[in-house]
């Protein structure tokens, strides 16, 4: 909304945030202000868009409370005007039978929503989250261009334009309240971006708690998601606290959330919605303040169309999608990924090992079809390798079809023997990609999980 020089509102430089409320229940916004007045905030009223345009006008708000119904529109219309240089966080308001439309303004671009009735304990949990936000963009936009200039944000590494368009859009959605549904390829790092999201909200203090949803059994996974009552199944010798009562006032990262059951799939919806978990065998009904982030190797359309991910779950993790390019994708981040990797290999070996000439020029042409990791394990080879100086052939492992998996097994060798040694070598030949491999020895996802279980306890 374009303003003249004469009536631009002045940016104000006191602590205390300043809040627009834009309601015309004149008695919910009444008891709404005096809430807010009573915990310290600035508080100004609007009764209807027009008249919430003409206090914005006049001055600049740190969040606008706004009603989804208005008597001259739909509230969310402020999102799409707020200024984008004053950084104005949107609250809608939305009564208890419109929560599907407190969820289409999130996609929109809302930050939050609160419910009529006012439930005063989620007020004071929006408002604390708001304050903390508010701090954290104002770090944030000090460190923002310094982390893209040293060409990465936390563990991340990357400087080249895809990645800098990232490190804006985790700097954007790291402050807030929003699910972030994390999509990319095996070997990119989604857990990487989970950490930053993490890393750089006002949950950082507070514990981040992944979780691999393929990993773990169908029938354990309820049980470690919500947790379970004593005496609630066989076995169940005492209460156990599952992954969202370990995640309190953090973040719970759930890492290939499309191998969960479908059936479970509701009961996370429902407690993402209600903010509520009841644990197994039990009928309290536990409140838990987390933030959802969610990862998945797949297209989620195709997955939605498999069956294997519910359209309404996806929508409410996706409040804020982002898609992580893929190594080929990434022109020049090969070089600065070999160069970071083996600096972190020669520190913590104490070693000054160095790349032979041309050797990262030759690592540029190669496709990386597993991505970062397969590209820091190609640096580690090589490092091994290296006495002084780094070869690009030492890197480049010979590939399957060089070798084929058949020359890893021997006659003698058990039925067990023989079948790790064809899953591991087809793991190599599809770089990790665990759900590829699964694919080509014709089992399921989790019967490969549990096989990779068992080998990995048996190395211990």
């Amino acid at each position: 909304m374009p303003r003249s020089n004469a009536t631009a509102p002045h940016r104000r430089t006191s602590a205390k945030l300043e809040l627009l409320v834009v309601d015309d229940d004149r008695d919910f916004a009444e008891s709404l202000l005096g809430a807010l007045r009573a915990q310290g905030f600035g508080v100004a009223a609007a009764d209807s868009l027009a008249a919430a345009r003409a206090a914005l006008a006049q001055k600049c708000f740190d969040a606008i409370l706004v009603d989804r119904t208005l008597p001259d529109g739909d509230g969310v219309e402020l999102l799409r005007e707020r200024p984008r240089e004053y950084d104005t966080d949107v609250i809608v308001i939305t009564g208890n039978t419109s929560v599907d439309s407190a969820v289409d303004a999130l996609k929109q671009g809302a930050n939050d929503y609160l419910t009529k009735p006012l439930d005063p304990a989620r007020l004071e949990s929006t408002l604390a989250h708001l304050v903390r936000t508010r701090a954290l963009k104002s770090e944030l936009k000090e460190l923002r261009s310094e982390l893209v200039a040293r060409g990465r944000f936390g563990s991340i590494v990357g400087e080249s334009p895809a990645m800098k368009a990232l490190f804006e859009e985790i700097a954007r959605v790291a402050p807030t309240e929003a699910s972030v549904f994390i999509q990319g390829e095996s070997g990119t790092g989604k857990e990487l971006f989970a950490e930053a999201i993490h890393a750089n909200s006002p949950r950082r203090d507070h514990p981040l708690v992944p979780v691999n949803c393929g990993a773990i059994s169908e029938t354990l996974i309820a049980s470690e998601l919500f947790g379970h009552e004593r005496g609630s199944f066989t076995g169940a010798e005492r209460m156990h606290r599952g992954f969202f009562e370990r995640a309190a006032g953090g973040t719970l990262f759930l890492d290939e959330v499309t191998e969960m059951p479908a059936r479970l799939q509701v009961n996370l919806l429902r407690v993402i919605e209600t903010g509520m978990i009841q644990r197994i065998g039990g009928t309290e009904q536990i409140p838990v303040d987390v933030r959802v982030l969610a990862a998945t190797n797949c297209v989620p359309e195709e997955a939605i169309r498999a069956g294997r991910l519910r359209e309404d779950l996806y929508f409410r993790l996706a409040v804020f999608p982002i898609i992580v390019p893929p190594l080929r994708e990434r022109r020049g981040d090969v070089a600065l990924l070999a160069r970071h990797f083996l600096a972190q290999l020669n520190d913590a070996h104490d070693a000054r090992k160095e790349w032979a000439p041309d050797a990262i020029t030759e690592l540029e042409k190669r496709e990386w079809k597993g991505n970062v990791r397969e590209l820091k394990n190609a640096v580690h080879r090589a490092w091994i390798m290296a006495d002084t100086t780094l070869e690009s052939d030492k890197a480049i492992a010979v590939s399957i079809e060089e070798t084929p998996a058949t020359s890893a097994i021997q006659a003698g060798m058990s039925i067990d023997e023989t079948v790790r040694a064809l899953i591991l070598a087809t793991l190599e030949k599809v770089d990790g990609d665990k759900r590829e491999a699964a694919r080509r020895l014709g089992i399921s996802l989790k019967t490969l999980y549990n096989r990779l279980n068992v080998y990995n306890a048996a190395k211990r």
